[in-house]
């Protein structure tokens, strides 16, 4: 005859089970969170970095040079034209580059801010932000979707969905 199991033996074995599947879930759960957070750090981090480049020089105009460029020529990824000055400590220039884009048209005149030691131009004004941080909309968009489905996230993945397209559509309008 097989004795029988004490309760306290009995319960004590699923309590077991259990508390060791908490664990693992806990676990996981943690682990999906760190590891959709810092992809989306990475995709946000990433999407600063790309617009920073060309941000900077929009935003931080003091003792800059600034003007306008007259679009006369486009082709092979930039167009160029004659620059007049705004600010003081300007010159003029028979010529600056301004990349080729949606944004910039043959025949119009854009204001603009000259990069430091180079012919090289970016456009100023709502516009020129506003297209400058396209890359960091675009990093939004995408962010929003891990946000929301690897995170579990969703209103905070719709909020940065809708920064994402309030942002690329700003700088569409403006453009």
């Amino acid at each position: 005859m097989i004795p029988a199991m004490p309760a306290s033996a009995a319960a004590a074995r699923p309590r077991q089970a259990s508390s060791t599947s908490s664990v693992s879930s806990v676990l996981l759960r943690f682990g999906r969170v760190a590891s959709m957070g810092t992809v989306t750090a990475l995709i946000l981090i990433a999407g600063v970095w790309a617009s920073w480049g060309t941000a900077q020089h929009v935003l931080l105009t003091k003792g800059r040079e600034q003007g306008t460029v007259e679009v006369t020529r486009c082709g092979g990824g930039s167009c160029s034209g004659p620059y007049s000055p705004v600010s003081a400590g300007s010159q003029a220039r028979e010529q600056v580059v301004l990349e080729d884009s949606v944004a910039v048209a043959k025949g119009r005149t854009y204001s603009v801010v000259l990069k430091p030691g180079s012919g090289d131009a970016v456009r100023s004004g709502p516009a020129g932000i506003l297209y400058a941080w396209v890359p960091l909309g675009g990093a939004l968009l995408l962010a929003s979707v891990v946000v929301a489905g690897g995170l579990r996230r969703t209103r905070a993945g719709w909020v940065m969905a809708g920064a994402g397209v309030a942002l690329l559509t700003a700088a569409f309008v403006a453009v």
